[in-house]
């Protein structure tokens, strides 16, 4: 459509418009059957693409009844263990006419088969599917920890994902490049630019490496390459960010692999705004936010997202409940509908100030790019990536500290009058703690039914096909319709592949030192560190599945820059492993971060065993997503002090936990 045309308003007729994006809401929630009712709602209230969110045992490759999955079931997203759970997810929905994305990263192989499992027992041809999984493991070690295994054989997993689905399912996107972590990781815009191209590189090297795709078919590979991006309150750098995007990947197409189709070269992609900025303090400012954020990645044409999901504005606080996710789906249709964006070309085009900040943009993303290289790509850059990510979200978040960056509501005019829409019973969405029991007991009656010797058969195939590097997806489809479970698929690549602990990103960020802000948190430590006769230690833990580590990782910086000795092993402990380490380190105190809900009864198993191990003298501090009511529980089981999003001052929180820590050492 030429821009003549688009913005033709002839008497009588009305502009012609482009067509909008796919709505999508990021859903999924306790049950597979929940969840599809969920969906069905949302589809009937105009949603034009599902977006599943999966549990975090799902996505680590676990089964429900798990150790590691105690408390996280059905918290997250929903619990699929089997094809039958899918079955139910995906009820009544024709997947042959459905877009579908499925946020999905170590386990993104036995999801996909899962999926086709379905199609192909639905009748759905798999030449009709469309959609997209997340499949973007570099991320995942840098800022989301969903990762299983080590990075060259989850490569090898993304490498059967792509060359199984150009050939078999043609319209799938397999892999889609996720910068949304890395900026809800601290990433400046040039990271996330730089990072998230150097993932995608990665890939497409690997693959075309292999020798599995033809020369001549490689471009439909690249194009079938999608990306998934954040938007935050920058609201001109953003614009400037997907416009940038967009002329970097023309470029790479072209130059690095030479894809001549221009619709094989089109930069695709879809985007969550940020969650990292919505507040718990004045939650209701949160529709601005995401509405200012949307207009990010819409405005320009050129740049424009193919499919747009809206966190709610209460997320800040707990799970939306379906009103909320209405809210926000009708923020995007307002946009597209009643507004006449889509009646014209792109408006930034010939703006001297846009065209500076994108150049700007490129050329420091060519130039961090080019330092990843020199190293030697993605994988050999992941302790590099994840050290200067875990230094940018250091500076973040002591500008907010400092007020240097405003957060209405948070730093700056905090007076506010009680918010009506936060008032009363029902103002989140609570799990139901027995969804946890009943997702295990239809688990093992799913088990009990199942023909026992195909699953080991299947099962069998799959790792033997794993051993000798050939593609996994057949094998994994085979398993799907035999009933292998999550846990199954997952235990028998771990044996292949074994398992991989992701770099911190803590010990080797730059120390903060010229700061005078930290003289007086520093002078407390040192009085303290003296009475107790050495340096206080500090045990920084993530119990249970959750993998986001920012919180955590901030923590334990920071009370290293302030003196303390600090233990942080990083992420997917259970309780027993935590309360070992305190016995074995001998801590002075306890800090446990949890962003998955599953706080209540991990911290329950953590306290009992602190208690049973002689540990009750020592102070346990948690932080995280937590309502009111919960904390109240918390603290019923004993924990000293609960933070959550409006405790942003993380001097403060230090000096509470050398408070902790000295009344301790007085009374003992």
């Amino acid at each position: 459509m030429s821009d003549k045309k688009a913005n033709s308003t002839t008497a009588g007729k009305s502009p012609e418009r482009d067509k909008p994006w796919l709505f999508r809401t990021y859903a999924g929630h306790s049950t597979a059957a929940k969840s599809n009712a969920l969906y069905r709602k949302n589809l009937a209230k105009g949603q034009t693409g599902l977006s599943i969110a999966f549990d975090l045992p799902t996505q680590t490759g676990y089964d429900s009844d798990h150790e590691l999955a105690r408390g996280e079931v059905g918290k997250v997203g929903v619990p699929v263990s089997h094809l039958g759970d899918m079955m139910n997810l995906l009820d009544g929905i024709p997947l042959d006419q459905m877009n579908t994305s499925m946020t999905i990263n170590a386990t993104a192989a036995w999801l996909l088969s899962l999926y086709i499992a379905v199609a192909d027992k639905t009748g759905a041809a798999r030449t009709k599917l469309t959609g997209t999984i997340q499949n973007d493991i570099i991320k995942e070690y840098l800022s989301r920890g969903t990762y299983v295994f080590p990075p060259e054989p989850s490569l090898k997993l993304i490498q059967d994902t792509i060359v199984f689905s150009y050939k078999e399912v043609p319209k799938w996107n397999p892999t889609n490049v996720c910068s949304y972590h890395l900026q809800e990781a601290g990433a400046t815009p040039v990271q996330e630019l730089s990072y998230a191209l150097a993932t995608a590189l990665a890939v497409l090297d690997q693959v075309k490496a292999s020798g599995e795709v033809p020369d001549e078919d490689f471009g439909r590979v690249v194009g079938r390459v999608s990306f998934f991006v954040n938007a935050g309150m920058r609201f001109i750098t953003e614009i400037c960010k997907m416009r940038a995007f967009n002329e970097l990947w023309e470029e790479i197409t072209v130059n690095r692999y030479g894809v001549t189709d221009p619709k094989h070269r089109m930069f695709r992609y879809g985007v969550q705004v940020n969650s990292l900025g919505l507040t718990e303090p004045q939650p209701e400012n949160n529709v601005y936010r995401i509405l200012l954020e949307m207009m990010a990645v819409t405005l320009s044409k050129k740049a424009r997202a193919r499919a747009v999901q809206l966190p709610a504005w209460n997320e800040a606080l707990g799970l939306p409940r379906p009103w909320d996710q209405q809210w926000s789906l009708r923020m995007q249709q307002i946009v597209a509908y009643e507004t006449d964006l889509l009646e014209y070309g792109d408006i930034f085009d010939g703006s001297a100030e846009i065209t500076r900040k994108v150049e700007e943009l490129k050329e420091q993303a060519k130039a961090e790019l080019a330092t990843i290289e020199r190293m030697g790509g993605a994988i050999a850059a992941i302790d590099y990536m994840k050290r200067r990510l875990v230094e940018s979200n250091s500076q973040r978040v002591r500008h907010i500290e400092t007020g240097e960056q405003i957060v209405v509501g948070v730093n700056k005019w905090t007076e506010t009058e009680p918010s009506p829409l936060t008032a009363g019973e029902g103002a989140i969405m609570v799990v139901d703690p027995a969804v946890e029991a009943e997702q295990v007991e239809r688990l093992k009656a799913w088990r009990a039914q199942r023909d026992t010797k195909l699953v080991e058969k299947t099962l069998a195939d799959l790792e033997a096909a794993a051993k000798e590097g050939r593609n996994v997806m057949e094998y994994s489809i085979a398993c799907a319709k035999a009933g292998v479970t999550t846990g199954e698929w997952g235990t028998t690549l771990r044996r292949v592949f074994g398992e991989y602990r992701a770099p911190t990103g803590v010990a080797q960020a730059a120390p903060e030192r010229a700061s005078g802000e930290l003289d007086d948190v520093r002078a407390a430590v040192d009085a303290a560190s003296e009475r107790l006769g050495r340096r206080i230690k500090f045990l920084v833990g993530k119990p249970g599945l959750d993998g986001h580590s920012n919180g955590a990782e901030q923590i334990a910086v920071r009370a290293r820059d302030v003196g303390m000795e600090v233990v942080y092993e990083g992420i997917r402990l259970t309780p027993t492993q935590i309360v070992r380490a305190a016995v074995d380190e001998s801590v002075h105190v306890v800090g446990l971060s949890i962003l998955s809900g599953s706080h209540v009864p991990l911290v329950s198993e953590l306290m009992d065993r602190m208690r049973k191990e002689g540990l009750s003298d020592i102070p346990v501090v948690v932080g995280g997503i937590i309502p009111p009511e919960d904390e109240v529980k918390l603290k019923g089981f004993g924990v000293a002090a609960v933070y959550t999003p409006k405790d942003f001052q993380l001097n403060d929180i230090m000096a509470d936990i050398v408070r902790l820590v000295d009344t301790e050492a007085r009374a003992a």
